[in-house]
C-alpha cells in the first residue's frame, strides 16, 4: 500500500500492519534493555562515555565532546590503539585460542585463525610495512580480494598509526587511481587476484594500469592468492610471502589520539569526484563496538557472519573493527553465493553453525528468486538473529528471510546507517523492540534523529519527509578528505545545525521510522551508492557519446537498476551492439557494478530553460509513471518522444 506525502512528494510504503513483539525468552537474555533509551535521553554524552569506557585506553580523555557545528571531537586527548583493542587485550585476557575468523575461499579451501595467530600476523605485517617505509600519519591503499590478509593489512596500519583507504576489489583501474591520487597513498597492498564465480579474477593488472599516474606510490605489497601469472616491477613490487613471513611477530602499538585519522573511505557523491569520508579513532571504535554488541546481541560463543565485502563500510565496521573489538568469532567468505551451487551460504551456515547472519536485501531477494528449496534443504536451526543492511527492505523479503532462514522464530534487525555515520544509527534492539517488516524501528540509544519537511520543521507522526540527525554521535564522519567546504556544503547546508542524511523517511504513529531511499541523484544498486554523475561522465568519455543522463529505476532484485539516456555524436547512428559497447566502457571506467541495465538512444534530453537535465522526469519515464511538474521544461515534446519510445533502445 502506498500513500503520497504532499509536503515532500515521497511515496510511502507500509508494512501491511504485521508486528512481532519481543520473544520473552530472548528478551530475558538480551544484551540491550529498554532502559538504555532512557539513560541516553537523560545524558547523551554521558551515555557514550560509558560505552567508550568499555574500550582499553592508554590515557583517559580530557573532554568527552567538543561540538562546534559541524565539527565534533569525541574523547579528545584520550590515547588508544585500535589493533590493541581488537587483539592484544583479548590475548592478554587469556582468549588467544578463541577463533577470530573461520575463513572460507570460494574453491572450498579454509583457514581457522585464532586471536593469537591474528595478532602475530598483524605484527608481522606492521613490521613489513615499516620496512617498506610506512610511518605514522602516512596513507596506505588496500585493493584486495576477501582473504584474511585484508583485515590483517588494515589492522597493521592501525598498529603503525597509518591511515588506510580500502578500495573495493570490483572497482576499475580508473577508480583505484583516483582514490590513490586523492589520498596520496604511499604504499598499495593488493593480491594477484581472487576467486569469483568459479574462476580466478586478476587484480594486479588493474593496479599496474592505475599506477601509470600515481606518483605517491613507492611500494606495492602483493599477496599470492590465485597463483596466476603476475607481472612484478623490480624495485617497486614485493611479494607478501617474501617480506611479511620473515618478520618478527611483535610490534608495539602506537598510542593514537582519539581524534587521529583511522581511515578514509570513498563514497559516491553528486559530482563526478568521489568523497573521501574521514573516520577517526576513539569515537568510531566506540560506535561500532557498542552497536555490534547491542544490535546483534553478540555473546561469547556465538558464530557471527556479516556477508558483506570489506571494501564497503559494512565490512569495515561489522567484519573487522566492531566484531574484533568485542572478541567475536566471525565467518568470512571470499566468493559468490551461487558457487558452486545456489545453496553455498546455507551449507556454510550449517557447517559453521552460524548464530547471527547480516546481509543485504538484494541478496535476500535473489535467494527468493532462486527458490525456497535451497535454504530449506539445510539445517539452519543454529540461527538466533538475522540482520539486513544496505537499503530499505521490502516487507515481503523481510518475511521470507524470517520464515525460511530464521525458522519463523528469530528477530530480524533492519539496520539503517551510512558510510558517513560509521556505525548503525537506526535499528530495532532485539529483545526490546516490536518488529515491523519494512521498518528500521527507531534511532538507537545515543542517536538523535528526526524527520523534517522542506523548511526543516519536524513532521508529525504519520508524516513523511527528510531524515536528519540533530545531535553529534561518536562514529560520525569528521569531514571529506582535503575538502572541508564540500563537507559543510554536502551535509550541513540544507538544514543549519543538522546533518542532512539525503534519504526520505516516514515516521509512523508509534514513532517508528520507515526509510524510503535516496532523494538526490545517488542510486542504490545492490546496496551500493553510485553517483549518476560518475556514470554520466564515464559515458561521455566514449568517443561516440555527446551527452548522457542516468537515473535509477526500481528493480525487484537490486533495489534500483541503472538506466542511461544517451545522445550520440553526429555521424554515430545507433548500431547493433552499440549499447553493449557502452556498458562495457562504463565497467572499465568505474567497475562492473556501474554498468547500465538499459540504454536508450535519444536525439534530445529533457532540460530546464537554464539547460539543466531534468532527471526527475527521466525517472518518471523509466518507471512509466505519470509525469511530475513540467512547467520549467524547455521542450515538452522531448519527454513525449521518450515516453512513446521513438528513440532506439539497447
Amino acid at each position: 500500500m502506498s500513500q503520497e506525502t504532499k509536503s515532500t512528494g515521497i511515496d510511502i510504503l507500509y508494512g501491511g500492519g504485521l508486528t512481532f513483539p519481543p520473544d520473552p525468552g530472548f528478551a530475558a537474555q538480551a544484551n540491550a534493555k529498554a532502559d538504555l533509551y532512557d539513560k541516553a535521553a537523560r545524558d547523551l554524552v554521558g551515555y557514550w562515555e560509558g560505552e567508550a569506557k568499555k574500550l582499553s585506553w592508554f590515557k583517559p580523555w580530557d573532554q568527552a565532546l567538543d561540538w562546534q557545528v559541524p565539527d565534533a571531537k569525541w574523547f579528545a586527548g584520550g590515547k588508544l590503539n585500535v589493533s590493541y583493542n581488537c587483539l592484544d587485550r583479548h590475548v592478554e585476557a587469556g582468549k588467544g585460542d578463541r577463533v577470530a575468523y573461520h575463513w572460507e575461499g570460494e574453491p572450498g579451501d579454509t583457514r581457522t585463525i585464532t586471536y593469537q595467530e591474528l595478532l602475530d600476523e598483524v605484527c608481522r605485517c606492521a613490521n613489513a610495512l615499516r620496512e617498506l617505509g610506512v610511518k605514522r600519519g602516512d596513507r596506505v591503499a588496500i585493493y584486495m580480494p576477501m582473504i584474511p590478509e585484508l583485515p590483517i593489512a588494515m589492522l597493521a596500519c592501525t598498529r603503525i598509526g597509518a591511515a588506510h583507504t580500502v578500495v573495493f576489489g570490483g572497482f576499475s583501474a580508473e577508480s583505484l587511481r583516483s582514490r590513490i591520487q586523492d589520498a596520496e597513498a604511499k604504499v598499495l597492498v593488493t593480491g594477484d587476484g581472487g576467486n569469483r564465480r568459479g574462476a580466478p579474477a586478476a587484480l594486479k593488472p588493474a593496479c599496474d594500469e592505475a599506477m601509470e599516474d600515481t606518483p605517491s606510490i613507492e611500494k606495492v605489497l602483493v599477496v599470492q592468492r590465485t597463483g596466476q601469472e603476475t607481472s612484478m616491477k623490480a624495485g617497486r613490487d614485493v611479494w607478501w610471502h617474501d617480506i611479511v613471513e620473515r618478520q618478527e611477530p611483535a610490534f608495539a602499538p602506537e598510542e593514537m589520539d582519539s581524534e587521529d585519522l583511522l581511515y578514509i573511505l570513498y563514497t559516491s557523491g553528486t559530482t563526478a569526484k568521489p568523497k573521501g569520508i574521514i573516520h577517526t579513532t576513539g569515537g568510531y571504535l566506540t560506535g561500532v563496538s557498542s552497536t555490534h554488541r547491542y544490535v546483534f546481541d553478540y555473546k561469547d560463543g556465538d558464530v557471527y557472519w556479516c556477508a558483506a565485502d570489506v571494501g564497503w563500510v559494512t565490512g569495515h565496521s561489522y567484519i573487522v573493527y566492531g566484531p574484533l573489538c568485542n572478541c567475536a568469532t566471525s565467518v568470512m567468505y571470499e566468493g559468490t553465493p551461487d558457487t558452486p551451487g545456489k545453496d553455498r551460504w546455507w551449507d556454510m551456515v550449517e557447517r559453521y553453525k552460524v548464530n547471527i547472519l547480516y546481509c543485504a536485501p538484494t541478496a535476500i531477494r535473489t535467494f527468493m528468486k532462486w527458490g525456497d528449496e535451497y535454504p530449506d534443504g539445510h539445517d539452519l536451526s543454529s540461527i538466533r538473529l538475522l540482520g539486513t543492511v544496505g537499503e530499505p527492505i521490502n516487507p515481503e523479503a523481510w518475511l521470507w528471510y524470517r520464515r525460511h532462514i530464521g525458522g519463523d522464530r528469530v528477530p530480524v534487525v533492519d539496520t539503517w546507517w551510512q558510510t558517513e555515520t560509521g556505525a548503525i544509527m537506526i535499528s530495532p534492539l532485539p529483545g526490546v523492540s516490536t518488529l515491523k517488516p519494512g521498518s528500521a524501528s527507531r534511532p538507537l540509544p545515543g542517536v538523535s534523529a528526526k524527520v523534517v519537511d522542506d523548511e526543516g520543521k519536524e513532521v508529525p507522526r504519520g508524516g513523511g519527509g527528510y531524515l536528519v540527525i540533530d545531535q553529534p554521535w561518536p562514529s560520525m564522519l569528521r569531514g571529506i578528505y582535503g575538502d572541508h567546504d564540500r563537507y559543510v556544503d554536502t551535509y550541513w547546508s540544507r538544514y543549519p545545525g543538522m546533518y542532512f542524511v539525503g534519504d526520505g523517511c516516514r515516521i509512523d504513529e508509534d514513532g517508528d521510522f520507515w526509510l524510503l531511499g535516496r532523494v538526490d541523484d545517488v542510486m542504490n544498486v545492490s546496496g551500493h551508492r553510485i553517483s549518476t554523475i560518475e556514470i554520466e561522465s564515464a559515458l561521455v568519455e566514449h568517443q561516440s557519446v555527446a551527452e548522457a543522463a542516468v537515473v535509477g529505476m526500481a528493480d525487484p532484485t537490486t533495489g534500483q537498476a541503472i538506466v542511461a539516456y544517451v545522445i550520440l555524436r553526429e555521424g554515430q547512428p545507433p548500431s547493433e551492439g552499440h549499447g553493449q559497447d557502452l556498458r562495457e566502457h562504463v565497467a572499465k571506467v568505474i567497475g562492473p557494478i556501474a554498468k547500465p541495465k538499459t540504454i536508450h538512444f535519444t536525439p534530445e534530453l529533457p532540460k530546464t530553460r537554464s539547460g539543466k537535465i531534468m532527471r526527475r522526469l527521466l525517472r518518471d519515464v523509466a518507471e512509466k509513471r505519470a509525469l511530475g511538474d513540467t512547467t520549467t521544461l524547455q521542450d515538452p515534446t522531448v519527454v513525449e518522444d521518450l515516453r512513446s519510445g521513438s528513440g532506439k533502445d539497447e
